[in-house]
């Protein structure tokens, strides 16, 4: 497919906002780290008396910009974003939003084409854009590169998946259903939460994360740093491993125990959360396109720490969860569905391998990581993504100034 990405700049690359300026350990390790300065947790009020109306007052204004498109993969995510803007659509007498979809045909474990169906043709929906690629959006290849030349290496490495989709919405809006998995309370002591908040008599397999959840925060980093495999990340020199183990179960630990302090103060704060937001943002502006995320509105989340309280809303289910939601949109097996894509087989493919195999060990911090095991990682079938954004950078490294 070509044409992706139109030069909107001039063919220059922007200034990278200061909230994607990465620390050193988020350069290493390819995630975004801590707390972010730059953003205030949210406040106790919520805006919206419903989770329901939260989440349909989130997709109204990309509604109200056409062409409104939807990011969908079939996902239960994507499925739910897709239902409720169009269920807004036909209630506020606005166009449909349009399904747009990255196809893989050569990556089997990305097949979700009897989701997709079924759920648009349950939806109503007759225009739907299906996009087919073969190694184009590969972390080196022709979408990504055009990405990185652009705005330099971003979090995540994989943001330029949305760039197709966004040129697709020039001048309109996008909606994706980034941030769904966290909305229900699968954050790291929501099962303890429940047991302490509700004062059930905890099952027996509740007992270690109640143990867990009361355990002086101290302990607990100590505990996350060893659970985390950051000796599988061998290509970081030991004592830049075990600097990153201490900011990430520092960080981690620091995560408050009831659910809807948790999401107000530490998971819609989190750099992870706003350096995801604000690649997307600096991506749509290429296209001048209003990118929204339902699940990561602050209104959204706010409506669901007020609505779940310290227990949270997911009562031990994230689908039981969205049902209660968004039940009446959808049929019950699209939102209970357990199976779940995987685009990894999509990002690395022959370009990065190519790349690969003539990189002459540039663009990468020495003093910081060991060449030869990144090599070496970089030569598996399916090397570790947390390296990803090393070879993104070495790439940047081997262009012309």
């Amino acid at each position: 497919m070509g044409g992706v990405g139109r030069d909107t700049n001039s063919g220059t690359t922007m200034q990278m906002p200061e909230r994607l300026r990465l620390t050193g350990l988020e350069e290493l390790w390819g995630v975004a780290i801590g707390r972010d300065p730059l953003t205030e947790a949210l406040s106790e009020q919520a805006a919206f008396g419903s989770l329901r109306q939260a989440l349909e007052a989130a997709v109204l204004p990309a509604l109200r910009r056409p062409p409104c498109v939807v990011s969908f993969s079939g996902g239960v995510d994507s499925s739910i974003v897709l239902a409720l803007a169009t269920h807004v659509a036909r209630r506020e007498g606005l166009p449909l939003p349009i399904p747009i979809t990255n196809r893989f045909p050569s990556v089997g474990k990305a097949d979700e084409a009897e989701w997709q169906e079924r759920v648009v043709s349950h939806l109503g929906i007759e225009d739907w854009t299906r996009l087919e690629w073969d190694d184009e959006l590969d972390i080196l290849g022709p979408v990504a590169t055009d990405v990185l030349r652009r705005h330099g290496v971003l979090m995540p490495f994989n943001s330029h998946f949305h760039y197709p989709l966004l040129e697709q919405a020039a001048g309109g809006s996008l909606l994706s259903g980034i941030g769904g998995d966290e909305l229900f309370g699968s954050v790291a002591r929501a099962n303890a939460a429940r047991v302490l908040v509700q004062r059930r008599p905890p099952h027996l397999r509740d007992l270690h994360s109640v143990a867990f959840g009361l355990a002086p925060r101290a302990l607990r980093a100590r505990i996350i740093a060893r659970r985390r495999p950051f000796h599988d990340y061998n290509w970081i020199l030991p004592s830049h491993r075990r600097r990153l183990a201490h900011a990430y179960a520092s960080w981690e630990s620091q995560e408050p125990l009831s659910c809807d302090r948790s999401l107000r103060e530490w998971w819609w704060p989190s750099r992870l959360v706003q350096c995801g937001l604000a690649s997307m943002s600096m991506l749509a502006g290429d296209f001048e396109v209003l990118m929204r995320s339902p699940f990561v509105d602050p209104d959204v989340l706010a409506a669901c720490a007020h609505a779940g309280g310290g227990a949270g809303l997911g009562t031990g289910s994230r689908a039981r969860g969205f049902e209660s939601i968004v039940g009446d949109l959808l049929p019950h097996e699209v939102i209970w569905r357990r199976s779940k894509a995987s685009f990894a087989g999509a990002f690395w493919t022959g370009r990065a391998r190519a790349f690969v195999e003539r990189w002459d060990g540039r663009g990468v911090d020495r003093e910081k990581v060991d060449v030869k095991l990144l090599r070496a990682q970089w030569s598996l079938a399916a090397p570790d993504p947390h390296s990803f954004q090393q070879l993104q950078r070495a790439w940047l490294a081997s262009q012309p100034a």
